[in-house]
């Protein structure tokens, strides 16, 4: 079942079934910003981590009459929301964590990624989960910008270093 998240575009809760569509919103996103690099062990990541507890949301572009618009895709989804738990280091408290969020290039600046974050922030509020995490690379302005823009602010420092197993 779905309900009207803008004009023209429905939200509807995934299911487990829908592992190999997740994997493929998931490498598109890397893709976009790694576009060297292969994304096939994503679908590991999708099969350890994807369950009833980890909710997923799809989002379909049914146009202005509310129909499945024909499209050259075996799938009507322009965007998903993926969520996981996590557990505040510093007070204890599950919270929602933001898995993956992506939106179709074509459907960008329409306001999707907006309401699929305030979608989100209802969904956790309604949980009693007091606040949201996520993780968004550095090189992703678009991202920063809107994550930004809704006030999610910088808490922590993700840091990562590189071994080479070549010893000098």
């Amino acid at each position: 079942m779905s309900e009207q998240l803008l004009p023209g575009y429905y939200i509807r809760r995934g299911s487990t079934l829908e592992r190999s569509l997740l994997v493929k919103f998931m490498q598109r996103t890397y893709q976009h910003l790694f576009p060297e690099q292969d994304f096939a062990h994503l679908a590991r990541t999708v099969e350890q981590y994807f369950s009833r507890d980890t909710p997923l949301w799809w989002v379909d572009f049914l146009g202005e009459t509310g129909e499945k618009i024909a499209s050259s895709s075996p799938h009507s989804s322009v965007a998903c929301l993926w969520v996981g738990n996590a557990i505040d280091q510093v007070q204890g408290d599950r919270h929602a964590h933001i898995f993956l969020l992506y939106v179709e290039p074509e459907h960008r600046r329409r306001g999707i990624g907006t309401a699929l974050m305030q979608y989100i922030e209802n969904w956790a509020t309604q949980r009693g989960d007091r606040q949201i995490g996520l993780q968004v690379f550095q090189s992703n302005q678009a991202a920063l910008n809107l994550y930004n823009q809704l006030g999610y602010q910088t808490q922590s420092l993700w840091m990562v270093k590189s071994l080479n197993s070549n010893k000098q």
